[in-house]
């Protein structure tokens, strides 16, 4: 079957090409009564816009900055790596993409960043930061101005973005409760839960989570309240200590972000690895070597090139006024062990 055409709809709807290229772009200058013309003629003829020709005959560039945690965290710097390559896959689509470093513990400093934007020369924005009113009073200006927005890794319900790109981090920590339970099996005792910032929606997704399964399927194990380490060392080295000296009964780690290396620092030094199931996040050059070196029983990953991808081609769907393949972009949670590294 010949897909219909602009030459079909110009004559099914009775106008020129010109009309009927005004109206397939959203531009003004043609009458409401012309524009439900060439609409009905579109959904007659059942015509499919073919928005990357379009967009290449017109030279159509998409700009789109990416907001990344400006941290020394090895997930943020595969996730920047991922991001740079699957831009550059996109070339011939005319992707630009530019990493805009934000402080990861400084709400402000993110809507610093986000008021710095030059709007004009911007078409789709996607941001890793916690959700506080200055963030969403910042995101809702750049909504107004015609701005694609998407929420990466960690949501922002609340605020004015357009798509969230990431696992589902409530069932993630479910998914960890599971594990610890049936790792840590009879033994009773207590599961500390260490985050980067509970700010952060995924860190409170998961715990909320963790909880859950924990409370209804493996009553024996007490979660302590969570603990914050915000990107110091030495802080998580000193809640370690402190709660080792405190709770010796400690059976389980989650960690539930990152901080990886400092937290497995810490209980090392102490030498407590040995007794102890831990739960950890995102699969990273050093959560593997721990893995190997069975200091972390498993880790929930995601596979940062198909985020990468996901972001780039929903921020493009919004900015072409097209439908999300929704399973296409479905982030799925892997749950990786020593024996299945890949």
């Amino acid at each position: 079957m010949v897909k219909p055409t602009v030459h079909d709809i110009a004559s099914e709807a009775g106008v020129s090409l010109a009309t009927v290229d005004r109206v397939l772009n959203s531009r003004s200058g043609v009458r409401a009564k012309t524009v439900e013309r060439v609409q009905a003629a579109v959904e007659k003829l059942g015509y499919v816009r073919d928005t990357y020709a379009a967009n290449l005959a017109r030279q159509k560039q998409y700009r789109f900055a990416f907001l990344l945690p400006d941290s020394a965290s090895q997930f943020v710097g595969t996730l920047k790596a991922a991001l740079l390559e699957a831009s550059d896959t996109h070339l011939m689509e005319r992707i630009n993409v530019k990493v805009v470093p934000v402080p990861a513990q400084d709400p402000h400093g993110v809507v610093r960043a986000l008021h710095g934007l030059n709007t004009t020369k911007l078409d789709g924005l996607a941001i890793m930061a916690p959700e506080t009113p200055q963030v969403r009073d910042a995101l809702a200006r750049i909504k107004r101005e015609g701005i694609a927005i998407v929420a990466l890794l960690s949501d922002l319900p609340n605020a004015a973005r357009d798509h969230f790109v990431g696992i589902n981090s409530y069932a993630a920590g479910r998914t960890a409760a599971f594990l610890m339970g049936r790792f840590v099996h009879k033994n009773r005792g207590k599961v500390l839960t260490i985050t980067n910032s509970m700010l952060a929606r995924d860190s409170i997704d998961r715990r909320l989570g963790f909880d859950a399964v924990l409370l209804q399927e493996f009553p024996h194990l007490m979660t302590l309240p969570s603990v914050e380490f915000r990107d110091d060392a030495d802080r998580m080295a000193m809640i370690i200590k402190e709660v080792c000296a405190t709770h010796p009964d400690l059976v389980g780690i989650y960690s539930m972000g990152s901080g990886n290396q400092a937290m497995i620092e810490g209980f090392r030094a102490l030498a407590r690895l040995d007794d102890l199931v831990v739960i950890a996040h995102e699969l990273t050059p050093f959560t593997r070597k721990a893995l190997l070196g069975k200091e972390i029983d498993a880790v929930i990953a995601q596979n940062v090139g198909h985020l990468a991808r996901s972001a780039l081609r929903i921020l493009r769907a919004k900015c072409d006024g097209v439908a999300i393949f929704e399973a296409q972009e479905r982030i799925r949670i892997d749950v990786v062990t020593r024996e299945n590294i890949p």
